[in-house]
């Protein structure tokens, strides 16, 4: 069986390799027919069949030929018979500028700084006294004014008035004690001299006894007598003196009284002043807690003012323009500045006075507050506290100095002037700014004219023409005052042939350089005319 096998994979194979062969002699034999029928057909048709297919090649390459260079010459008949396109004639760049003449002066400059009004006088009114406000004035209310001496408050005064009467009282009852103690004095004094007086006696009586008593003509007895009246005699002296000065000690305290009773008096009589608010100056009410029934206590706020009258600006200086006004000839203190407040788009303007400088460096600030008394609060407007103001501050004067605008000034240092026609370029020296304006100190002459139009390329020798000055007249045509300025109108051909004694049809059938010659001697003569 296996031989079997063997056998029919054998007859397999040997079946592919014959159709392999098959096809391969198939396919030799398919080119070599095509080969030979081509090379039969060739000969059919001869040498004559690919002579006529070069002639033909030929043919078409002369016609293209032909063709464009006939179209060539065409186009160039009628390029040489059109008409010369107008051309725009070269003229060099000149630049139509603005300009201002150097003008040389002493220039005080301003320069604005911003700040804040602030009241120069403000007080808070606290009660004296304390008590239950019986009445207040109409006008004590936020952002009205009142005047000088006007009541605003009225406290109860019962009390203080009862603390007035018996002050007086006591001070009449110490008084009519110091005229009866004055009385009491000058009665032991008179008693004082009588009892010097019987003293006097009473000595001269025992000095008699005493005389006698050695001559016994008296006894001892009346002597020792004698003695003892003198004796009491001088003692009734020496009581009466001591009355004396024990009262005077008394008047001397009941004066003292006096002047402790006089304080209480004036202290009640103050007290009861003081049960009526008064307005120390006219002014404006800030603030005001009053309400009639309301019991305030000593030293309670009642009343804010502000004199209407005394406003302050403050605003601040840096430390250049600090130092050059401090240290100029007219000084800072004293100096007018210009206080504007702008309100609902109206400037008003407030003449002030620098009055005095801060304590203090504001560094938070950058620089120094300055503080100016406002002269004039009433010049349309009433001027506020807390008002936010333009302040417009003088500077040092700048003698013989230029001021121009500041578009004049390139790169900080340099101005150009206009020079017949040309631009030159000047190093000049900025002493200040006032606005839109600077004041030069050096660098420029009386009469220059000074750029101040901006040139993005402005350089030195550009050309310019000041705005105004009459334009000059400049040839058609660049150098070549004769060539023509571009195709001539309807009209100008019409006076051209006029001129030449020609018709239109004659002009226009004429060759394009005599028409041109033509034209261009009709305009040259124009333009001498002119």
């Amino acid at each position: 069986m296996l031989d079997k096998v063997s056998e029919k994979k054998s007859e397999v194979i040997d079946g592919r390799e014959l159709v392999a062969a098959n096809d391969a002699v198939v396919s030799e034999y398919s080119e070599e027919n095509i080969r030979t029928a081509g090379v039969e057909g060739a000969r059919r048709r001869g040498v004559g069949y690919y002579t006529g297919k070069t002639l033909l090649a030929i043919l078409q390459a002369i016609l293209m030929i032909a063709i464009l260079i006939g179209s060539y010459f065409i186009a160039k008949r009628m390029i040489d018979g059109k008409e010369e396109a107008k051309k725009r004639p070269a003229f060099k760049t000149v630049y139509t500028v603005n300009t201002v003449t150097a003008k040389q002066a002493d220039n005080q400059p301003k320069f604005i700084s911003y700040g804040q009004t602030v009241a120069a006088r403000t007080v808070e009114l606290r009660s004296l006294v304390s008590g239950e406000i019986v009445k207040i004035n109409e006008n004590l209310r936020g952002g009205a004014s009142v005047s000088k001496g006007d009541p605003l408050v009225e406290i109860n005064d019962f009390d203080y008035k009862g603390m007035l009467s018996e002050a007086k009282s006591n001070l009449a009852e110490a008084k009519a004690r110091i005229v009866e103690n004055e009385a009491q004095i000058s009665l032991e004094r008179s008693k004082l001299v009588a009892a010097e007086e019987q003293l006097k006696f009473a000595q001269t009586d025992l000095a008699r006894a005493e005389k006698l008593a050695k001559r016994k003509t008296v006894t001892l007895q009346q002597v020792e007598a004698r003695k003892l009246v003198e004796s009491q005699r001088r003692q009734t002296v020496a009581l009466s003196q001591d009355t004396i000065k024990v009262q005077e000690a008394r008047l001397q305290q009941l004066k003292a009284t006096i002047d402790r009773l006089d304080w209480k008096v004036a202290q009640a009589q103050r007290n009861l002043d003081s049960t009526v608010l008064i307005a120390p100056f006219s002014g404006i009410v800030q603030n005001s807690t009053a309400e009639i029934g309301r019991a305030i206590t000593a030293n309670d706020v009642v009343v804010s003012l502000y004199e209407v009258d005394s406003l302050e600006a403050k605003f601040t200086l840096t430390d250049a323009q600090y130092g050059r006004l401090q240290t100029s000839s007219s000084g800072l203190i004293g100096r007018m500045v210009d206080v504007a407040w702008t309100v609902g788009g109206v400037r008003y303007g407030y003449p002030a006075r620098i009055d005095r400088v801060s304590a203090q460096i504001e560094s938070n600030r950058g620089g120094v507050e300055v503080i100016a008394k406002v002269e004039s609060t009433d010049t349309g407007v009433k001027l506020r506290p807390g008002a936010f103001v333009e302040v417009s501050v003088p500077d040092t004067v700048f003698a013989k100095t230029f001021k121009v605008p500041d578009t004049a000034i390139y790169d900080n240092d340099t101005i150009y002037k206009v020079v017949e026609g040309k631009l030159e370029s000047a190093k000049v020296t900025i002493a200040a700014f006032e606005g839109e304006q600077a004041i030069v100190a050096s660098g420029l002459n009386e009469g220059d004219q000074v750029l101040v139009t901006r040139i993005t390329e402005v350089s030195n020798g550009l050309s310019v023409r000041i705005e105004g000055e009459k334009e000059p007249k400049r040839a058609a045509g660049g150098s070549n005052p004769n060539a023509p300025r571009g195709r001539p109108s309807p009209e100008e051909i019409a006076k051209i042939a006029k001129a030449n004694n020609l018709s239109l049809e004659a002009f226009r059938a004429m060759e394009v350089p005599e028409r041109r010659k033509l034209i261009a001697k009709w305009r040259q003569q124009n333009a001498a005319k002119e």
